[in-house]
């Protein structure tokens, strides 16, 4: 009588404490905020140019083929594919943990059990007909199939695989933002590329028309009509052009070489035509609403699947608190002797468990990994939140900067027309001795370093069309 009161305290204490490790504690939590203003400016029009294809965008053949290349070639991008494919078999794993495993075996032995032990020393007790008597020693032969299966009651395997299928993908949307940039970055460069061309063009015209200057103060010098110090100066200028001209052409071998990087190729000339960039006009780009970045933004819609995966992560770990329930069992036939193996019923064996089991000591443990989750979880949605304003201050910057921009290249082409009329009339007046060389030198420098400004003027507005077009989203579909 008393043993059953003990035994039936002891198993009531250990219901309590089960029931008590199920309790989950309460943890301060996030959620995301998706709100973002109306528009960028005063017009609402949803019209968006991140639904054009990057072909309808570009229309350069040149930087279309090399785009299309660097699609096919470019490392990061084939690495981030085997990213993908990792993710998919990730999930897949995930998949199995929650089925039935189940598997089949064969086992073969022998055994000879000691005199000395209590199975050895009953057998020889026992008065058994020699003919009776199990074999010395005794043979065991198995085949047959055994499972065991986790039943899922809180759905944590479940979960664990949506969380997988969510992480993938997020490597899907990882890779569409690479394809952005990747699209991005080879524009910008070739225009870069572009505007070196010409600038290197205009340097080469300034050395010719700067040495035929020289040449002419030389000879005004043996004419008496001006100093050595006016020749030194010229030729000075001479040097520091051609100086300059080297500069440029070691810009473009990096600008080249890092388009080849991108494209996944070794060093080559790249195929352009130089003098179609002072044709080339900034495409007019439609912007949307900015509701419209949380959809075509891959980064906004990574962060969305990684926060999705975190809240999973949460309600995962939340379920480690709970008991889990497995099930085992196996069939097959079993016999001393080979050709019994699989006489029926006599050889037949089966068996069924069940376990049931609820954390009790490392109760710690599982809260710390509770409470990891959900730090990561609030993590991703602060993350979510910084991606989307991030993404919206940089369409709102690439917008401010085209329409300056505009502005500042029309100023700009207006210095480049006056002072290259200052530089004939400087000329003329210098010829003339109406005016001081140093005049010449000081118009000539101011003029060249206008065409200079113009041309880097004209790339930073298509480059900052480029980046528009990428900020909204553009260039991956």
């Amino acid at each position: 009588m008393l043993k059953r009161r003990i035994y039936q305290g002891l198993s009531a204490a250990l219901l309590t404490l089960a029931v008590a490790g199920c309790k989950t504690p309460e943890l301060v939590q996030k959620t995301a905020s998706r709100n973002v203003p109306a528009s960028y400016g005063a017009t609402q029009d949803s019209t968006n140019t991140a639904q054009a294809q990057w072909k309808q965008f570009f229309t350069d053949p040149n930087l279309t083929a090399l785009i299309d290349t660097a699609l096919q070639r470019n490392q990061e991008l084939n690495i981030s594919l085997q990213e993908i494919q990792i993710s998919r078999n990730e999930v897949q794993i995930r998949k199995g943990e929650y089925l039935p495993f189940v598997g089949l075996g064969a086992k073969a032995e022998t055994e000879r059990p000691s005199r000395n032990t209590l199975q050895g020393a009953t057998e020889e007790a026992i008065s058994i007909k020699p003919e009776h008597r199990n074999p010395d020693p005794l043979p065991n032969y198995q085949v047959g199939a055994f499972a065991s299966w986790e039943v899922d009651i809180w759905h944590k395997l479940r979960n664990s695989r949506k969380s997988a299928a969510l992480r993938y993908l997020a490597t899907v949307e990882g890779r569409n933002f690479t394809i952005t940039n990747l699209i991005s970055e080879i524009a910008t460069s070739y225009y870069e590329l572009l505007a070196l061309d010409n600038q290197l063009a205009i340097v080469k015209q300034n050395i010719e028309l700067q040495s035929n200057a020289l040449e002419l103060v030389r000879l005004q010098k043996e004419s008496a009509r001006t100093t050595e110090l006016a020749v030194q100066r010229f030729e000075a200028q001479v040097h520091n052009t051609r100086s300059l001209q080297y500069t440029i052409q070691q810009r473009i071998i990096e600008t080249e070489n890092r388009i080849n990087f991108l494209v996944g190729r070794y060093p080559q000339p790249i195929v352009r035509n130089d003098a179609s960039f002072n044709d080339l006009l900034p495409t007019a780009v439609q912007t949307g609403v900015p509701a419209q970045l949380l959809q075509n933004r891959p980064d906004i819609r990574q962060a969305e699947q990684s926060l999705a995966a975190t809240k999973l992560d949460v309600q995962i770990a939340r379920a480690n608190f709970y008991p889990s329930v497995r099930i085992t069992g196996s069939a097959g036939f079993a016999a001393f002797k080979s050709g019994l193996l699989f006489s029926s019923p006599e050889s037949m064996l089966f068996s069924l468990a069940g376990d049931l089991v609820a954390p009790l000591v490392n109760r710690n443990g599982i809260k710390a990994v509770y409470g990891n989750a959900n730090a990561v979880q609030i993590q991703a949605a602060y993350q979510y939140e910084r991606t989307i304003l991030n993404a919206y201050v940089e369409v709102a910057n690439q917008l401010a900067s085209i329409n300056n921009l505009a502005k500042s290249y029309d100023e700009k082409a207006k210095a480049v027309q006056a002072l290259n009329q200052s530089a004939t009339i400087s000329n003329s007046l210098f010829r003339s001795a109406r005016a001081d060389y140093t005049e010449v030198l000081f118009t000539q420098r101011d003029a060249l370093e206008s065409k200079f400004d113009l041309i880097e003027t004209r790339m930073q507005q298509l480059n900052a069309t480029v980046n528009v077009y990428r900020a909204l989203g553009g260039g991956w579909k």
